[in-house]
């Protein structure tokens, strides 16, 4: 049996101890026997959803960056750059940002309570600390949905956010989960059974979406947001969307519209009247809204006001059904590790939350630390209490370095030749459009890539800058992007970007020779 488990079901021998003279029979017996053997778990009987299923903020791409990493670490690695950048992925304590120090402080008595007796930190901090272990044993399971107290904390922020004259927001609509893409895929998951269950999603799309579709089987209808127009959804083109679905799909039924507000990738913020136009729409169809509103903290232009997609249904009198989405890993907390986020639930049917509990309850729980941390964060100090001067002082600065961040790269982008980006309004990212010589469409081709992945790798080989091509995302076909972070230290973007120049010059003429 210690021969049998050294033998892989690929028919690959990993170790072989060497065994005693009488048992070289049996050795050979099994060696001879290991091509016959059939794997319960191999890749041609993986589920051929989970195959096609593809995640490239985590991709290709992103995998390249970590060997490449790993040979920095060696002394004659011969690579034309010293470290590695990742502008990949929306990750802001990856590249230097410090987490919030009064979060961090409550985290800290939860983890280590006998800390209270020291008396480190603010008397605020201690209270909430002390609160929120009243809450629930942070080293047990809670509620499925959450505790309830914690819960009540979001209720309280959401009623703030959207304002007190509207309806009171029931703890039990909130489920707070291990980040917003656990509550993503939860939502999913009562919607879809099959490719016949369509749901619209923008393009481009932040590819959780595509990639948790392709796993459930369902169908992603995808509707182009306008670039030359911000990047904005126009409703003939939703409309199209469906026509193309049914059309392809007679049986079928779009079941659920996503908004990503802020966007994802593109960084746009919707108005007021967009919002009311999707509301009324989704009401029209019949069909459920799931709003996407992980950066509702990161607007840069001042002349963009957010509003969540809960007090616009209200203030419109429509029982239109909306999940909401929020997470502790955006805004200017950046908690991404933490994994804490939360869904709300309006105009849901009660019979439905009965069955999508019993599907959370599955995983038993968010992890409590996690659920602790989103209370937190969606309830900062108030004036008057001990650490607000110090917290909105943190805050402030995390804030205008990120909003000057966003000017200083898409203006630095557009002034780049070859490339075209719209303005970063919201979230954490450009998404500049490249044109590209067709010498480099050519060599793309040659290795099976598209044109913008083929850009991305060379870009990633030439200085460590790891972006994502924006065949990632999705987008309008004959159209090459590529998504960058705003994330970089604020001293060292000049010099990223550049090389990014450098770089994208460079390729430009390499590409644009005769020989070519």
């Amino acid at each position: 049996s210690s021969v049998q488990s050294a033998v892989s079901c690929s028919g690959r021998v990993d170790t072989l101890v060497r065994p005693a003279a009488a048992s070289w029979t049996k050795v050979a017996l099994i060696l001879a026997t290991v091509s016959e053997m059939v794997c319960s778990l191999s890749f041609e009987e993986l589920p051929a959803n989970i195959v096609k299923m593809e995640y490239a903020v985590r991709g290709e791409i992103d995998l390249l960056a970590q060997d490449l990493r790993d040979k920095l670490k060696q002394e004659d690695h011969h690579l034309p750059f010293s470290e590695i950048v990742p502008c990949n992925i929306g990750n802001p304590q990856a590249l230097g940002q410090k987490p919030m120090s009064y979060h961090r402080q409550v985290l800290s008595l939860l983890t280590n309570p006998d800390l209270h007796d020291k008396a480190l930190y603010a008397a605020d901090v201690h209270e909430r600390a002390r609160q929120f272990a009243n809450a629930t044993t942070f080293g047990a399971y809670t509620h499925s949905k959450g505790a309830m107290p914690l819960r009540e904390k979001v209720a309280e922020f959401i009623q703030r956010r959207d304002g007190l004259g509207l309806p009171a927001v029931d703890p039990d609509s909130i489920y707070l989960t291990d980040g917003a893409s656990a509550a993503v895929k939860l939502s999913l998951a009562m919607l879809v059974s099959s490719l016949d269950d369509g749901v619209l999603i923008p393009i481009p799309q932040y590819p959780l979406y595509t990639a948790a579709l392709t796993n459930l089987g369902g169908t992603a209808v995808g509707y182009y947001l306008d670039e030359e127009a911000g990047w904005s959804v126009s409703m003939d083109e939703v409309e199209a969307a469906m026509s193309r679905f049914k059309a392809d799909r007679p049986s079928g039924r779009v079941k659920a519209m996503v908004v990503i507000n802020p966007g994802n990738p593109t960084g746009n913020v919707m108005t007021r009247a967009q919002m009311e136009v999707v509301v009324k729409f989704c009401q029209k169809h019949g069909i459920i809204l799931l709003a996407d509103e992980v950066y509702q903290e990161n607007i840069w232009n001042p002349e963009k006001a957010w509003e969540s997609f809960r007090k616009v249904t209200i203030e419109l009198g429509l029982p239109v059904e909306v999940i909401s989405y929020h997470s502790i890993s955006k805004g200017y907390y950046s908690e991404c590790g933490l994994r804490g986020g939360y869904m709300q639930l309006h105009n849901i049917d009660s019979k439905v939350q009965e069955q999508m509990y019993k599907l959370s309850s599955i995983t038993l729980c968010a992890n409590t630390l996690g659920q602790a941390m989103v209370a937190s964060v969606m309830n900062p100090p108030v004036k008057g209490e001990a650490s607000f001067d110090a917290f909105h002082a943190e805050r402030n600065a995390i804030m205008e370095s990120l909003r000057r961040k966003s000017m200083i790269l898409t203006q630095r982008l557009n002034k780049i030749p070859g490339m075209s980006c719209q303005p970063s309004d919201g979230a954490m990212y450009a998404f500049p459009r490249l044109s590209l010589p067709a010498a480099a469409f050519k060599a793309a081709a040659a290795i099976g890539k598209p044109p913008d992945t083929f850009y991305c790798i060379e870009l990633l080989k030439a200085t460590g800058i790891v972006v994502v091509p924006g065949s990632g995302f999705r987008q309008m076909p004959g159209t090459w992007h590529f998504r960058i972070t705003i994330l970089p230290a604020e001293d060292k973007l000049p010099a990223l970007l550049d090389r990014l120049e450098e770089f994208h010059r460079g390729f430009l003429e390499r590409f644009s020779k005769p020989e070519l």
